[in-house]
């Protein structure tokens, strides 16, 4: 009799341990996602160390927003991930002005960081007096550190094929959580 109990115990701790693996990955793979910032791209918002949270699901409700931190496979090597934040969705024309960031003809300034950074004419995508219209179901990112972005502004266009979500908290280190906006 009591090694029924040990056994039926410990068929129900493996069933547990199953079905916590199985959430955790369903999770992983389909809803939010853990992502560590490797370089200062995307200074102040983002810094070398955090960790954050990447929403993989928003983007099925509603498009991506001009402003959004986005999470994606890098054009040039799509087993690298790539945070960004988005400047120009598909049909609109952008371009890097006097330190502006200027879409359909309007300076950005809608999310703050676009009124607040300078934004430096680099790379084939990005060079002076340049308009660029962004191809449809595409997108134009750039990182708020803009003398140390590797971006659109280098290497042209996101595919929204390789989108994977929108960063949406710094988790850690715990004195910099925040919601990323």
């Amino acid at each position: 009799m009591e090694t029924r109990r040990r056994s039926s115990l410990w068929r129900e701790n493996l069933e547990s341990l199953v079905w916590a693996v199985a959430l955790a990955l369903i999770i992983r793979t389909f809803i939010m996602a853990p992502f560590k910032i490797p370089s200062g791209s995307m200074r102040p918002t983002l810094i070398e160390g955090d960790r954050i949270l990447v929403n993989k699901f928003i983007y099925r409700f509603h498009p991506p927003q001009r402003g959004d931190i986005i999470v994606f496979r890098y054009p040039d090597d799509p087993k690298r991930p790539f945070i960004k934040r988005l400047a120009a969705i598909g049909g609109d024309t952008v371009e890097v002005r006097d330190g502006q960031v200027v879409v359909n003809g309007v300076p950005l300034d809608g999310a703050r960081i676009f009124s607040v950074n300078r934004y430096y004419n680099q790379g084939s995508y990005g060079q002076e007096g340049q308009v660029l219209h962004v191809p449809p179901g595409e997108y134009y990112v750039l990182g708020d550190n803009s003398l140390s972005s590797h971006d659109s502004r280098f290497w042209g266009f996101v595919p929204k094929r390789l989108l994977i979500g929108q960063a949406m908290c710094i988790f850690w280190p715990v004195p910099r959580w925040r919601i990323l906006k």
